[in-house]
């Protein structure tokens, strides 16, 4: 288990199924971050030392968006999790169904916050340029700021998610 996000927060098998599939997903969206990069920055496909440290790369050390992901299943919780089990009548199991949502789900979010180069530039800032990068402690800050800007809630270390009043 990662930390309460709210005071329900007790749906511990979709918890399960998105803890589950976090470096698989994660591994996704660094591919799916190069490939948008690649397609703003260099269309054409050209070769340059950029281009081929971005093509090399591949996802060592995920540790760096472990934050950024369990923030993004605890908002998922929040929206869209319930506590109690309903029914399934075509013999799936609810850790495969909550699976199944939790990717799409995933997939659909990522690919919104792809769109924006802020996003972009902080998930290269947190993998591939991570070594080399002294201020990539920031970048935690900027993706933060898109699950604010993007659900409207903020997530406090100790208070957790917290919906935000907008006037």
């Amino acid at each position: 288990m990662i930390r309460k996000f709210f005071p329900l927060d007790k749906n511990y098998l979709l918890e399960e199924a998105q803890l589950s599939l976090q470096d698989t997903l994660l591994d996704q969206l660094v591919e799916r971050v190069k490939m948008y990069h690649q397609a703003i920055h260099n269309p054409l496909g050209l070769n340059d030392s950029f281009s081929a440290k971005l093509k090399a790369y591949t996802a060592k050390n995920r540790k760096p968006l472990y934050t950024f992901y369990q923030n993004l299943a605890g908002v998922y919780r929040y929206k869209y999790g319930e506590n109690q089990l309903g029914f399934v009548w075509d013999g799936r199991d609810h850790t495969q169904i909550y699976k199944e949502e939790w990717i799409e789900t995933f997939t659909a979010w990522t690919g919104q916050f792809c769109t924006n180069e802020l996003f972009l530039q902080a998930v290269l800032d947190l993998t591939v340029f991570l070594p080399d990068n002294r201020h990539a402690h920031l970048a935690e800050g900027r993706m933060n700021h898109f699950v604010l800007k993007h659900f409207e809630v903020k997530i406090h270390k100790n208070r957790g998610i917290v919906e935000m009043k907008v006037a």
